[in-house]
């Protein structure tokens, strides 16, 4: 562990949740959020990622036609404390039988215990998305379904379903996240048919059920090759309320089976219409 590490506060008059969002897909230690600031700690700067995010807070001025005010502060502090700190912050997670938890929490008896020791705060069951789409997985999954989960982060979505009964396959783009979710899959003694790096259109299956929890905008740009790879169930998540309409519109030749919303988080589980 290195000396000292970097914090960054980011706070922000609009647009909040899409640049929470934009930042879930690009950085892996964890976001918290305190008196409506985004603050992000890493051993190394994150100048790229920085950069990157200034670019697309410009792009959402200019889609928008409206002033961003918005502001990014760094500070370099002591690392002796960090660790103690993030794991008193992260608390055991209970969604209907599954008990998702950091190893530093002991299982509990009479649940499907899942051990996730979260580098990303999407993807360790805390997140609003995560959560519907595990209660999404428990309703829709049956045992020996085939299942891809694209995006697949920690891996936990692809965990869940593989205790279920599915036969899972799992992609990101991410290389971290990859072999994250390939170590997370050995922790729980759960079993992967694949996990690559990549997305949808890297794959020529197809599946019973298809999860893909993302956001929005990843969700349209990647619509079609989705669709190519579900037979039955579709599941799509990482979608901010005001923008389901916009998802839905890609998606209008499946059948609306349900949304799961909790907060200003919707959840939509879609299926394949049979002459689709």
């Amino acid at each position: 562990m290195k000396e000292i590490y970097y914090e960054y506060s980011i706070k922000t008059d609009k647009f909040k949740d899409e640049i929470e969002n934009f930042l879930m897909e690009r950085f892996f230690n964890g976001i918290e959020e305190k008196d409506n600031t985004l603050i992000l700690r890493s051993e190394e700067p994150l100048d790229e990622i920085m950069e990157q995010l200034r670019e697309y807070v410009k792009a959402l001025e200019e889609i928008f036609s409206t002033r961003i005010n918005f502001e990014i502060n760094v500070e370099k502090k002591s690392n002796k404390d960090w660790v103690k700190l993030y794991q008193e912050s992260i608390k055991p997670v209970e969604i209907d039988e599954f008990y998702i938890h950091p190893s530093w929490y002991p299982p509990k008896e009479g649940k499907i215990n899942i051990i996730i020791d979260p580098a990303l705060a999407f993807g360790s069951g805390h997140h609003e998305t995560t959560r519907s789409c595990v209660k999404a997985l428990k309703k829709y999954v049956k045992k020996d379904d085939t299942l891809f989960d694209v995006g697949c982060g920690s891996g936990i979505l692809g965990i869940v379903a593989n205790k279920l009964g599915a036969v899972v396959d799992a992609c990101d783009t991410d290389p971290l996240a990859v072999e994250s979710a390939k170590e997370n899959f050995e922790l729980n003694n759960a079993k992967y048919r694949k996990i690559f790096q990549g997305s949808a259109a890297d794959s020529n299956e197809t599946y019973d059920v298809v999860v893909a929890n993302i956001i929005a905008d990843v969700l349209v740009f990647i619509a079609n090759d989705l669709k190519q790879r579900v037979n039955n169930i579709l599941i799509l998540s990482g979608i901010i309320d005001k923008y389901k309409d916009k998802v839905l519109d890609k998606y209008k030749d499946f059948e609306l089976l349900e949304e799961i919303r909790e907060n200003e988080w919707v959840t939509l589980i879609l299926r394949k219409e049979v002459n689709g």
